[in-house]
């Protein structure tokens, strides 16, 4: 099937099979590798994008069902090459990665939480993440990111 779909702000028009996930898509046929495979169940959130400005798990959806979306991923999220994305940013004065692997997921999910509640508390941040997982148990570090980054706002 062929599928239209605007990434990072660039069209794309490929013809993909109709069972290939959209984290599949963005990786394979876009060439974007922010975007992680973690789980391909929905558990973990390392494949956390923006659909049409909403949080999505990308390996929950069929890159059909994103036909006409303007999507959002990790390499998208900067205002340009030289410049970081405050949410990133934070994460980065915070310490809030350690082997990196979920730090696309989450960063993407913060920004979203972040749209959605823009002061939110210490547990409305644990909340509003906990579809993301860090294996390294680096939470504590990324919640005060969010937290720095909403008093920056």
């Amino acid at each position: 099937m062929e599928i239209n779909v605007t990434i990072n702000g660039q069209k794309h028009t490929h013809d993909v099979e109709p069972r290939t996930l959209l984290v599949h898509y963005i990786r394979e046929a876009v060439g974007l590798m922010g975007t992680n495979i973690g789980c391909d169940t929905s558990s973990c959130g390392a494949c956390t994008i923006h659909l049409n400005g909403e949080s999505v798990k990308s390996c929950t959806m069929f890159a059909v069902q994103a036909e006409g979306a303007d999507i959002t991923t990790i390499e998208g999220l900067a205002p340009d090459e030289k410049n970081l994305h405050p949410m990133q940013e934070a994460f980065m004065q915070n310490h809030a990665l350690q082997c990196g692997y979920c730090t696309p997921g989450m960063v993407m999910a913060a920004v979203s939480l972040l749209d959605e509640n823009p002061s939110p508390t210490e547990l409305e941040v644990r909340e509003g993440l906990e579809g993301n997982l860090c294996r390294c148990t680096g939470y504590h570090n990324i919640v005060n990111a969010v937290l720095d980054c909403a008093k920056k706002k």
